[in-house]
């Protein structure tokens, strides 16, 4: 039986309260669990006491072999009982193909718009043509 030590849901609808759990990874998320050895409220704010543990339970099951999810090491770390490395997606920021072809198109199109606006200003305004003059009318025959 393979062990994970994860969060359980609990609470209500746009209210969670997490369970710190070990249990079957096969089990669903909010399914059956072997032990609670914690819980996590994230409505508290962050001063407050979010993360409780009961340390040596913790230690037991990591000795045991129950690997924590990413987000329950992240509590460990915070609490000196395992550490994190950290992460390094360099790409995570980094705008997706349809945006910097949008991006692209834009700054086109606006440098096109400069480069005729300053062409328009650069040529010299045009002569006033002349108005024709009107033809005299001719009698007409009554």
């Amino acid at each position: 039986m393979s062990l994970k030590i994860r969060l359980a849901r609990a609470g209500a609808k746009k209210r969670p309260y997490y369970r710190i759990v070990v249990a079957d990874s096969k089990c669903p998320r909010d399914g059956r669990y072997i032990e609670k050895i914690g819980t996590y409220d994230p409505l508290l704010p962050k001063d407050a006491e979010r993360v409780k543990l009961v340390e040596d339970r913790v230690k037991h099951w990591i000795r045991v072999g129950a690997p924590p999810t990413d987000r329950v090491l992240r509590f460990l770390d915070a609490a000196g009982m395992r550490k994190r490395a950290a992460r390094s997606n360099p790409n995570k920021g980094q705008p997706g193909k349809k945006r910097i072809e949008r991006e692209e198109a834009k700054a086109a199109a606006a440098a096109e718009k400069a480069k005729a606006a300053a062409e328009a200003a650069a040529a010299p305004p045009p002569a006033p043509e002349p108005e024709p003059e009107p033809e005299p009318e001719q009698p007409t025959a009554e």
